[in-house]
This record gives C-alpha cells, structure tokens and sequence, in this order.
C-alpha cells in the first residue's frame, strides 16, 4: 500500500512568528524528560532543586552540539569557508552524533558543578534522551526530511512536497526504534537491578540508537555529496565508536554496582564554594 503524505511542517502563523511541529516536538521531549528526571530524583532521594539547572545543561548541550556536528562533519568547507553561517539554525542542519557529544559535555560540566557522579546521572537520562530522539524523528517526518531511498515494492511513502516518489519512511523505522529502546531501557531501570551498574544502562542506550542507526542509514537517501559510492556513510561510520564504547561501558559496569544506599538516599555533593 502506498500512502500520500503532504503534511505541513507548520501548526500556525502568527505575524512573522510560525510555530512548527518540528520545534514542538523537540520541546515535548524535553519536558517530558523533565518529568521522568523529576520522578527519579524523588525515587532516588536527589536534590530536585537542580533539575532546572539540568534541562538547561542539557538544551544548550544538545542545540549547540547537533549544530556544530552538521556543519563540522558534513559540510565542513562550507561552514569553515563562512564560519558565520553556523549561527543560520533557521537554514536547518542538525546531526545527533554532534548532539550526543554536545549531551556529554553538558553532563560533565553538570555533574562537577552540582557533584553528581558522571555515570549514575547519564544512565538515568538516557532512558527520557531515548523517547526525546523518537520524536525527534516524528519531527523530520512532519519536515519530510531524511528521506529514505526508493522502493520498488507494494509499500513506501510518496513524500508529495518533495517528489512522486514512494520511499522508505526511514525517519519512521528510527523513530519506532527509539521508542522500543525508550521502554526497554524503562523496564531495566524499574523492573531490574541494571541501574545499580554505573554505566550499564548508558551502555545499552549507546548500542541500541546507533546500532538502529547503522542499520536504517542503509534506507535513507545519502545526505551530501561526497557520500556517494561509500560502503558507509557518514552517520554509520560516526555511530561506529558510540557503538564500541557502549559495549565498553556494560563490560565496565561489573565492576561498578553501587550501594543500595548510594541511590536511594545519597545526596548530591554541594557545589564548591569559589
């Protein structure tokens, strides 16, 4: 069955202000991570005084990441040779391998500031990040971007505002996968002991999004240029190391169980005083 998608990116225009369903659903990850922060903070005894510090570490660390990762890994000569366009957010143009590093370095300097132990604090996040990245990619859909290639079988989507031609809705296959990694990595962190192993569960998460990336990056139309004719492309070849050290992480995190009392009445360190 071939469907016909023609949606509008756009909600609604006021005056020069446009509210688009990309931007809406970035936000709603986000808020809702908020939420699922603020239940494990009170679950695990934390300081929720700190959760408005969090969301905030963490959309300057993925905005800025995601945009630098496109201009820096995938047209670099562009964004070298006119280095004032990286402020052009509204050209478009944002990679999750960029928004991933952006993410980790958000955490570091986060979890010095407030004295949070580093692994603790992404194994936990990781699991709202996962549903965040599922909407995300409902957002391109919305955008009809990150095409995926033709298919010559009974099943595609014409994405009409760009072509005629029926097509892997790849941002879908992500998407779902994103979600199934979301509930996997729920259920571990209730149901099971995982969260005791630092690590553990960051592990997963690193294995699970780009190991799906790996696969659907076989689906999609290439993104620039210079891709074609590679075995891989660029976000295969960048989901490679993330994969890796996932595996790394859950061989790691053996040796790393905390103490019962660790996170279920453990307080954050204060902030040093300068």
């Amino acid at each position: 069955m071939i469907i016909n998608w023609s949606a509008s990116p756009e909600i609604v225009s006021i005056g020069p202000l446009t509210l688009r369903w990309y931007g809406l659903l970035f936000a709603a990850g986000f808020l809702i991570g908020f939420r699922f922060m603020d239940n494990i903070f009170r679950r695990e005894r934390k300081n929720t005084e700190h959760l408005d510090a969090l969301l905030l570490y963490l959309i300057l660390g993925t905005t800025i990441g995601a945009r630098l990762g496109h201009c820096l890994f995938y047209e670099p000569e562009v964004y070298l040779r006119d280095p004032i366009r990286i402020l052009y957010i509204w050209e478009g143009g944002l990679a999750s391998h960029g928004g991933t590093l952006g993410n980790l370095i958000s955490m570091i300097l986060f979890s010095r500031r407030y004295g949070y132990d580093l692994r603790w604090l992404i194994d936990r996040l990781t699991i709202p990040i996962a549903l965040t990245a599922c909407f995300i990619r409902l957002g391109n859909l919305m955008n009809s971007e990150i095409l995926g290639k033709p298919t010559g079988g009974d099943w595609g989507v014409v994405f009409a505002r760009v072509d005629q031609i029926p097509r892997h809705p790849a941002m879908l296959y992500e998407s779902f996968c994103y979600f199934l990694t979301f509930l996997l990595m729920r259920h571990l962190y209730y149901k099971t002991d995982w969260g005791l192993y630092k690590g553990k569960l960051w592990g997963l998460f690193f294995i699970c999004i780009f190991g799906t990336r790996i696969l659907v990056e076989y689906a999609k139309e290439n993104q620039v240029a210079f891709e074609q004719g590679m075995f891989m492309n660029m976000g295969q070849l960048l989901s490679i190391p993330f994969v890796l050290f996932g595996a790394f992480l859950i061989y790691k995190s053996k040796d790393a169980k905390l103490e019962l009392t660790d996170t279920k009445q453990g307080q954050p360190k204060p902030a040093k005083k300068k």
